[in-house]
């Protein structure tokens, strides 16, 4: 990333009703990702968050995750062959999750996210905790409503401020995937 933030990254959180095409989509991105990060893959890559679930509302940005032999050798070896498919590095400086490292895809005109990549230290709790709410959400309709119904309210509070609207869904997430606090 330059120095100069990208408009995607003040983007606002605006939720879309189910697209099943964003299926077909995230298909599509993990195929060619699986092809550019064969080398570092642990137990490959996921399609998760709200548009990995079936009905719900969602931003429609896809969500993959991938499990990985060591983030900054992944970093070091992959961004220039992931920047030349359209992925973005956000430095962990300014991503400030430490258990990741992440990209995004804008979409052509540069104003908006396609995909987001988060790469995890194979073996890492976030890994099953990600997949363990994902899979929730798609066994229980009453719960992945609930949780369209707060992402609504917080995107009417925090649409442009992404890590309020981030930080709102915390308890929601540790409630289901059994944690005693915020974990988002």
């Amino acid at each position: 990333m330059t120095e100069e933030a990208p408009a995607w990254a003040y983007e606002r959180a605006e939720l879309h009703p189910h697209d099943p095409r964003w299926a077909n989509r995230a298909a599509t991105e993990r195929d060619c990702l699986q092809q550019l990060l064969n080398p570092w893959l642990v137990d490959g890559i996921e399609h998760i968050g709200s548009t990995a679930v079936p009905g719900l509302s969602a931003k429609p940005i896809i969500d993959l995750m991938a499990s990985v032999t060591d983030l900054d050798t992944v970093v070091t070896n992959a961004s220039e062959l992931l920047a030349a498919h359209g992925w973005v590095h956000v430095p962990p400086n300014l991503d400030n999750r430490p258990w990741r490292r992440f990209y995004v895809k804008p979409d052509a005109t540069n104003q908006r996210r396609e995909a987001h990549l988060h790469l995890i230290q194979a073996g890492h709790q976030r890994w099953a905790d990600q997949l363990r709410f994902r899979d929730a959400l798609r066994s229980d309709n009453e719960r992945a409503q609930a949780y369209e119904d707060l992402k609504r309210q917080l995107a009417k509070q925090s649409s442009h401020d992404r890590e309020a609207y981030t930080e709102g869904k915390a308890a929601f997430v540790a409630s289901v995937i059994g944690l005693p606090g915020p974990h988002a």
